[in-house]
């Protein structure tokens, strides 16, 4: 059988990452990398709930297709990254933490120039390696388990196939979408957080139809039997799910608030600047309130109705972003050269 049916190649594969606190704690280290030993304050303004990070340099959402298959398959219990995601990422990508010298080290191609200088990220590795980890075999559903629990015709295991093949090709695509360059201001960052939903949007389109077709020619015993088996699987992993349940991307509300007082102390904006910033918040506010209202991590019991509902969640924040982005874009050019370096400058200053 194909390979992506192969839950024991999966396991091999993905090891410890099947553990969402710890696929955290690892984007934690990377995303915090470039000020390691050194006494910042205030690196949690951009944290998520559950201890991980939104962006890990120039890479947003680290280990998403993990995020989306425990979701999709193991329910909210283990799906608290996936519904972590939300405004405080948008958030940090309006106004962020990283600077050029500090970016560009996550990057292997700029490696060199980082490497040396004092607190630098390092040499690019850890990005490289979330990015190869996030897909590949973790992608294979649980086939073996559903075919040793289920009794399939030869058309169902077929359908099964064609979901498992379906799976890897989604992982792969989000995979592609991995950085090659630095985003070094606001606009191309919300661009690549835009292109990383869009991809992890069609990696869940490719996903649709093959799972409709096999959970749809499963009889009424037989879907018993598929949650049943669902069940068990998550009574018996040694996976931990995070303490916390999911804050939407709302966490630490107190400080994502908008930095109006830094914006006018360091740009100084002219009467038309600041109607144009205006109109950026108000999209801002929107988005957030749009992002809450889109939160519904336990409403969805079975399998097609999680991933019915990822795809409601990602389509509320490709939204969301473009709305931003587009305010922002209008922003954005009517800043001088100096004004857009300070508008730059206001994130870093934040973990200083």
């Amino acid at each position: 059988m194909h390979a992506a049916l192969n839950s024991n190649a999966s396991t091999r594969h993905a090891g410890a990452l099947h553990d969402p606190g710890l696929r955290a704690a690892i984007a934690a280290t990377a995303a915090t990398a470039a000020w390691r030993g050194s006494r910042h304050a205030n690196l949690g303004w951009w944290r998520h709930g559950n201890g991980g990070y939104g962006w890990v340099g120039p890479l947003f959402w680290p280990f998403a297709y993990y995020d989306l298959y425990d979701y999709a398959f193991w329910g909210p219990a283990y799906g608290v990254s996936f519904w972590d995601y939300g405004y405080a990422d948008l958030y940090a990508g309006i106004f962020a933490p990283y600077g050029y010298d500090t970016l560009s080290g996550y990057l292997p191609r700029y490696a060199a120039v980082a490497r040396g200088r004092r607190g630098r990220p390092g040499d690019g590795g850890a990005l490289a390696q979330i990015c190869n980890a996030d897909g590949g075999e973790i992608a294979g559903i649980p086939a073996e388990q559903i075919n040793a629990s289920m009794t399939l015709t030869a058309e169902q295991r077929a359908a099964l196939e064609q979901f498992a093949n379906a799976s890897v090709k989604g992982a792969q695509m989000v995979r592609a979408t991995c950085p090659n360059e630095p985003a070094l201001t606001a606009p191309a960052r919300l661009g690549m957080m835009q292109q990383r939903i869009e991809a992890m949007l069609g990696a869940v389109d490719m996903l649709q139809p093959p799972l409709q077709d096999f959970y749809g020619s499963l009889n009424d015993e037989q879907k018993v039997q598929f949650g049943a088996l669902i069940d068990r699987q998550r009574r018996s992993d040694r996976r931990r799910g995070v303490a916390a349940g999911p804050d939407c991307g709302m966490a630490q509300t107190g400080l994502l608030d908008w930095p109006q007082s830094e914006i006018e102390r360091k740009i100084q904006p002219t009467d038309a600047q600041r109607r144009s910033l205006a109109v950026l918040q108000q999209a801002a506010a929107k988005a957030g309130d749009s992002l809450k209202t889109s939160c519904q991590p336990d409403a969805a019991i079975t399998l097609p109705a999680r991933v019915a509902a990822i795809k409601d969640r990602l389509t509320a924040m490709i939204q969301a972003v473009k709305s931003v982005r587009a305010a922002l874009d209008d922003f954005y050019a009517t800043l001088s050269d100096e004004q857009k370096a300070q508008f730059e400058s206001i994130g870093r200053e934040r973990v200083g």
